[in-house]
């Protein structure tokens, strides 16, 4: 049966600024490790039992209708302005429309070089095809706006970075990949009229009751503030939070140096390229906010009266700190029960935050245990816990719906980094058979799975990651 894939291809009608046009680079053996038959039913892809299914996800078999593109765009990488970036090692396929009425992309990861390659080869090793795959299913299962994984193939064929390693194609599907490097882009070159083409393409597709720049301006900057309070209600860290990796559609993109905490730390780094600690834990609120700043920047030419738009998204922009601090204390305060969280309700969140990164506790187990009633072997300094406890118990006094709230806000398994470490290095040598559990764990990660216990564990010391890596 062949697969076909009900293509739309909106972004490919766009005119050629937006996009270059080729096909993905042949791979030696394609060999599917994994296929998401659930996402591919919810995207009206049929014929999923084509035994091409390598070959097509590998790029070596284009199915019909695909327009494979590569896209354009800029962006500030660390704090510094690149004026072209654009997919140096990813093929936009096309869109689909899914059963829910949403378009969605379809992209191959590490399907050969582009222009956009800046000397690179265009590939993806194993390792951080696995960890995307890994990462972006966990976060979808955890409620976080993301983009999702559709297959990941074997290469056969060796990548060469510090060291030989196997090659491996990923299929990712969002929502869009319109980035704010996209827009600052066209801005940054003084290419208007495209910037206003960017702007309807985007606002229709992604904000369509917004009827201004500056209305879709602060539907993003809203989103963006949710997205990341969601981010550290679980304690995670996207590690490489540069503007062309920031969406337009308000979902969690490129998973490449990110990462869950273990003991919480609000200064907590893995990714091993931000050495100053730019995007910690911690950090995250303020970048976004700066990210957004950039946005706002390259959107003004969008308006005829520029001082005007520049004091309306100046206010924007101000207004975005508070949107966070609402959004963190409503997903802090369900963490520990409560339905109503008022603003005294931050020192009690913080009181707790503090007694944990003071005796190191584990971020994940510590709220976890909240519901289970058993948060105090989880701190450090029980003498220090007790009034606390009691603090928290006569908040949440005689609300019935406290401990299903809190099993609902605090997951038992997350993708710990030494797992999701220990899976990847097992498929190196041959064997999937971990990657194929945790993925199984992890799409059930609010449920308690006694028989999958030890994904819980955090690591021992000779098992803890101290740094994550891109995956270029």
């Amino acid at each position: 049966m062949t697969l076909t894939i009900p293509f739309d291809n909106s972004y490919a009608r766009l005119p050629e600024a937006f996009h270059v046009r080729l096909e993905p680079a042949r791979v030696a053996a394609p060999k599917l490790i994994a296929f998401n038959a659930g996402l591919a039913a919810e995207l009206g892809i049929g014929g999923t039992e084509d035994p091409l299914l390598a070959a097509i996800f590998a790029g070596n078999t284009l199915p019909e209708g695909a327009e494979p593109l590569a896209q354009i765009y800029a962006g500030h990488q660390f704090g510094g302005f690149s004026p072209q970036l654009g997919d140096g090692r990813a093929l936009l396929l096309g869109e689909v429309v899914d059963k829910a009425g949403v378009r969605r992309d379809i992209q191959l990861k590490g399907s050969g070089p582009t222009p956009f390659s800046r000397r690179g080869d265009g590939r993806a090793a194993l390792g951080p095809v696995l960890r995307e795959y890994l990462l972006s299913e966990a976060m979808h299962a955890l409620g976080v706006p993301s983009t999702r994984a559709l297959a990941a193939v074997r290469s056969g064929e060796d990548v060469y970075r510090e060291t030989i390693l196997p090659g491996a194609v990923f299929t990712r599907v969002a929502a869009s990949h319109i980035r704010v490097g996209t827009f600052q882009l066209f801005a940054s070159r003084q290419q208007y009229p495209e910037l206003h083409q960017l702007f309807e393409y985007t606002r229709d597709r992604h904000y369509p009751e917004a009827k201004t720049p500056g209305e879709m301006l602060a539907a993003v900057c809203q989103r963006q503030a949710e997205l990341v309070a969601h981010w550290m209600s679980l304690g995670f860290i996207h590690g490489v939070m540069n503007t062309d990796n920031c969406t337009l559609s308000g979902e969690t993109i490129d998973y490449g140096p990110c990462a869950f905490m273990d003991q919480y730390h609000p200064d907590t780094v893995y990714s091993s390229i931000d050495q100053h600690g730019r995007y910690a834990y911690q950090a995250q609120a303020d970048i976004i906010v700066w990210n957004m700043a950039q946005l706002a920047t390259a959107m003004v030419p969008l308006v005829q009266d520029q001082e005007a738009a520049v004091a309306e998204f100046t206010e924007i922009i101000n207004a975005m700190p508070n949107l966070i601090r609402g959004a963190w204390l409503t997903r802090f305060g369900f963490k520990l029960g409560i339905a109503a969280p008022a603003p005294e309700d931050a020192r009690l969140i913080a009181d707790l935050l503090h007694l944990m990164q003071a005796g190191g506790s584990d971020f994940t187990n510590t709220f976890r245990a909240l519901a289970a009633g058993s948060a105090r072997d989880e701190i450090a300094d029980r003498g220090a816990y007790d009034p606390w406890h009691a603090r928290w118990q006569e908040r949440i006094a005689g609300d019935a719906g406290a401990a299903p709230r809190m099993r609902a806000a605090n997951p038992a398994f997350i993708p710990r980094n030494h797992r999701v470490e220990q899976a990847i290095a097992a498929a190196m040598s041959g064997d999937e058979s971990l990657f194929h559990h945790l993925g199984a764990v992890l799409a059930r990660p609010y449920d308690d799975q006694p028989e999958a216990e030890d994904l819980r564990r955090p690591p021992l010391p000779g098992e803890v990651v101290r740094a994550t890596f891109c995956g270029t």
